[in-house]
């Protein structure tokens, strides 16, 4: 599995794009920002994206979204329950980036839904918190949370439609569920893994 990460202005958001090996095809996870830094990476490492996936429906994350679709002229995808924070982007940081059109969802997602990229199963896990859409990807035992878990912390759940308590029970009961050695990818930071948080993330003990 081939995973680049790219961290994006102006929040340093990671934009994750992750590929078959074999035949090239890949996700765009969380394009935030920088959309021509990100189209560049693809077109240079010859990716041929299938999918555009938002964690959820923060500006952070999905700013980018009307540049990369419109190159690579594939759908948008998210959970139905952040479907409003596209329309109403004073709660997903709008108004510190300044003007941006952002390209709505042309699909949503929910538990338990695979998607095929190349030999890759890209699989939906809820883990509301953040907001009440946020998702975890798990593509080839490695899981993708977004803003809901960090290393060392967890996403902030004093936005609209956040919960302290959601949050934790989406970590514990998803994400904790996987074994000690499974690879987080992170919204924000670097990537951890599933038994460093289970021993030292401070929310989680």
């Amino acid at each position: 599995m081939i995973v680049e990460r790219l961290e994006v202005a102006p929040f340093g958001a990671n934009c994750y794009l992750v590929a078959c090996p074999t035949t090239r095809e890949a996700v765009m996870i969380d394009p935030g920002g920088d959309g021509p830094d990100i189209i560049s990476l693809c077109r240079e490492l010859g990716l041929k994206i299938n999918y555009i996936i938002n964690t959820h429906g923060h500006m952070d994350h999905v700013g980018a979204n009307k540049e990369v679709k419109e190159a690579f002229n594939v759908p948008i995808i998210a959970h139905q329950a952040d479907f409003p924070l596209y329309r109403s982007q004073g709660s997903g940081l709008a108004l510190l980036m300044g003007k941006v059109e952002v390209a709505p969802p042309d699909k949503s997602i929910k538990e338990g839904d695979v998607l095929q990229v190349g030999s890759l199963q890209v699989e939906t896990m809820e883990t509301p918190g953040h907001t009440q859409g946020s998702i975890t990807l798990k593509i080839g035992g490695a899981l993708f949370a977004g803003d809901t878990l960090f290393a060392g912390s967890i996403g902030r759940t004093d936005l609209p439609g956040g919960s302290f308590k959601q949050i934790i029970e989406s970590i514990k009961n998803k994400i904790l569920a996987h074994d000690d050695d499974t690879s987080v990818f992170t919204g924000h930071g670097p990537p951890t893994n599933v038994g460093r948080e289970r021993r030292f993330n401070p929310f989680l003990n």
